[in-house]
């Protein structure tokens, strides 16, 4: 993995770290916004869930009750850092991404950081990143996160 493989979005949020990494895990279904250039399965959409704990995982269940796995739990500090691995459906079994969240303290506020890293094991041609080249989808990548960050404060 080489450094220039990762997308670091950085927002402030009202709350304190506590809070935010209480509405960021147990309250992901309300903040997230789905995306169909950044869907995790190919048409489908379903509700995010946070099992906690460092043996947990992120899933997403969709109408029919059927369960997708995002990723699984690393690193479970509340309220400081959560780090998983990321994976969409169409991801071979050999690829994945990782997901790094802080939760830091500046003033009343919460810095709350994504770094998600591993984006240049994902061939441009691959349907999650829509031919783009990595810049590019790193750019557009960081904008969705950035918006939905946004939401964690509200």
């Amino acid at each position: 993995m080489t450094e220039g493989s990762r997308v670091v979005v950085a927002v402030r949020v009202a709350a304190d770290p506590a809070r935010a990494f209480t509405v960021f895990t147990e309250q992901i279904g309300q903040w997230w916004r789905h995306n169909g250039l950044f869907s995790f399965s190919d048409g489908r959409t379903g509700t995010l869930v946070f099992e906690p704990g460092p043996a947990g995982r992120l899933i997403e269940t969709h109408d029919d009750g059927e369960v997708f796995e995002i990723g699984r739990i690393t690193v479970w500090e509340p309220p400081a850092e959560l780090v998983l691995t990321w994976r969409q459906a169409s991801f071979a079994d050999d690829q994945e991404t990782e997901l790094h969240v802080r939760f830091e303290p500046v003033g009343e506020q919460t810095r709350v950081t994504v770094e998600h890293i591993g984006w240049d094991r994902i061939p441009r041609e691959h349907a999650a990143r829509h031919g783009f080249p990595l810049a590019t989808f790193q750019l557009r990548f960081a904008e969705w996160w950035q918006d939905l960050l946004a939401r964690v404060g509200d």
